[in-house]
């Protein structure tokens, strides 16, 4: 698996919510190796998307700084 992040221009994503200034954008590159079917591809997929950190980065995210000693 591969991972890049971009800024890209709200309006430039169409199935975006956002419409106004700048999103993050992450592209997940995902390589299956070897002699895998067409409907095990398709399921891995699934399988991806339902990752812990895949659900973090698609849901709302609140960022909260603390100073601690």
């Amino acid at each position: 698996m591969r991972l890049s992040h971009q800024k890209v221009h709200a309006e430039d994503c169409a199935d975006c919510e956002t419409k106004e200034g700048n999103i993050g954008e992450i592209t997940r590159d995902i390589i299956i190796e070897g002699d895998v079917s067409e409907a095990t591809r398709a399921r891995l997929m699934e399988i991806a998307d339902k990752c812990p950190v895949h659900e973090t980065l698609t849901h709302e995210v609140k960022v909260r700084s603390r100073l601690v000693s």
